[in-house]
């Protein structure tokens, strides 16, 4: 073998693969590329939102209704007696008080006994009922004896006349202290009775055993109502003086009963400002079953009328608030919600007034809309 001519063709077959290594390379290079061109990419995938089966059965929805709008206007107040069923008892006389028989906050009857008081006012009236006794006695005689005298012709027809006008006197004498006697309660024993001249409960008692009672006192010992009808008196601040209306619609609510509406109507206005409070009165008379209302409990009252206008309403639970706006979820199909921004007007109850972002006849959901507003937007 020819040493020489080996390695001059091993040498010229090394020069040639040098000199076309650039090309091979660079084919390779095309061919990664084009083969990375024709893979093709990742197809994206976005998940829809569908109700499930458990919360589609839970969801309600409420058709957007165009209602006439309603006011409602909200103020503080109390409830009251009606003044004119609840009547003050003053004492007639002075003396000192035996016996109370009844406590603040009880029912009485018409008639019943509340409380005793000894009085030598009292005695002075037993005083006058014996003399005015004794004075018909008296008269009854002298028309006896006048009348036997002038049947024998002793004396005068006049006289007759006179003594029976003296026995009209005594007996009118008499029946007015017996009357005295019966309104004022007063019996034997120079003791004047202090009785209900109704049927209602005491709210006020200014009155406690051994309590001596001044000839002079002019305050009352009770104030007695009947509470089947009350009154709630709100006070009315200025600006929404020209709002209130007789007859307009009121929602009476109390801390002691704050889940409970008391319904009624405005009955009076009183047309004047109170210096002390700055506003004006209203009353609403309201019936108070089960005596569940009482005077000077505090209360809130809503007044409410409808205006002439109309407006798109929906349901007030539709309405979410995030992030300073109003939303609510429309409901085509349980593939299709949508999350829509509104105009949120006024909220009166359990109804929302939307100025737009609504169209009337558009579903809104009422029930779960929280679960769906968050599933939505995350």
């Amino acid at each position: 073998m020819d040493h020489g001519k080996y390695s001059l063709e091993l040498y010229n077959k090394q020069r040639n693969f040098l000199s076309m290594r650039p090309l091979i390379i660079s084919l390779l290079i095309t061919a990664c590329a084009a083969a990375c061109k024709s893979e093709k990419p990742a197809e994206e995938f976005k998940e829809t939102f569908v109700l499930s089966d458990k919360m589609y059965a839970s969801t309600k929805t409420e058709f957007a209704k165009e209602l006439p709008l309603k006011m409602e206007l909200s103020f503080y107040g109390k409830i009251t007696a009606d003044n004119n069923k609840m009547i003050e008892v003053f004492p007639i006389v002075g003396g000192n008080v035996t016996k109370v028989y009844v406590e603040l906050g009880d029912y009485v009857k018409k008639g019943q006994l509340l409380a005793s008081i000894r009085s030598t006012e009292v005695a002075g009236f037993e005083k006058e009922l014996e003399d005015a006794k004794n004075d018909v006695v008296v008269a009854k005689n002298n028309v006896k004896v006048a009348q036997e005298l002038y049947e024998g012709k002793l004396s005068t027809e006049r006289e007759v006349l006179e003594a029976k006008s003296q026995l009209d006197k005594a007996q009118s004498q008499l029946h007015r202290i017996q009357e005295t006697y019966n309104i004022y309660n007063i019996k034997d024993g120079a003791t004047f009775d202090v009785r209900s001249p109704l049927d209602g409960f005491i709210i006020q008692k200014k009155i406690n055993q051994n309590m001596l009672l001044r000839n002079d006192r002019s305050d009352n010992i009770f104030d007695i109502a009947e509470i089947d009808n009350v009154w709630a008196i709100a006070n009315v601040n200025e600006s929404d003086i020209n709002l209130v209306k007789l007859g307009i619609d009121a929602a009476v609510s109390t801390l002691s009963y704050p889940d409970k509406k008391f319904y009624g109507k405005v009955d009076k206005i009183f047309n004047i400002i109170d210096p002390e409070t700055k506003a004006m009165k209203v009353l609403i008379k309201l019936e108070n079953h089960d005596y569940l209302l009482k005077p000077e409990m505090r209360a809130t009252i809503n007044l409410s009328y409808f205006e002439p206008d109309t407006m798109i309403a929906v349901p007030s639970s539709a309405v979410i608030f995030d992030k300073s706006k109003s939303f609510v979820l429309i409901f085509k199909d349980r593939n299709n919600i949508e999350t829509r921004q509104v105009e949120f007007f006024r909220q009166v109850g359990d109804i929302t007034y939307i100025s737009s972002g609504i169209e009337i006849g558009e579903k809104v959901i009422t029930e779960n809309q929280l679960l769906i507003y968050d599933a939505l937007n995350d």
